[in-house]
């Protein structure tokens, strides 16, 4: 799977963390990087879930993925691209966007 960081408000929020949250964001980078899309849909530790009422400007899907047991992440995906559009170290906040 291909990451793509680029996203401005995943940006800012990345560089906000302390180091200890920048280093759980990393981790699950790296696995993720070792995934293929079904292999990430069948990880019980990610924890991706569809966020039902969110969709982006476009009409995109926006899902949530755990970086931590009370940090996760809101994502998109485009071809071989899972998109970080967001961080969220209050786990509750990525489904309230």
């Amino acid at each position: 799977m291909k990451l793509d960081l680029n996203f401005p408000e995943f940006q800012k929020d990345l560089l906000a963390l302390e180091k200890k949250e920048v280093l759980a964001v990393i981790n699950t980078l790296k696995k993720l990087q070792k995934l293929s899309f079904e292999q990430l849909l069948k990880s019980p530790g990610l924890n991706l879930e569809k966020l039902k009422k969110l969709k982006t400007k476009d009409g995109i899907a926006l899902y949530s993925i755990r970086i931590t047991k009370k940090f996760r992440a809101v994502v998109t995906f485009q071809g071989d691209y899972i998109r970080f559009v967001s961080l969220h170290p209050n786990h509750d906040t990525a489904y309230s966007q």
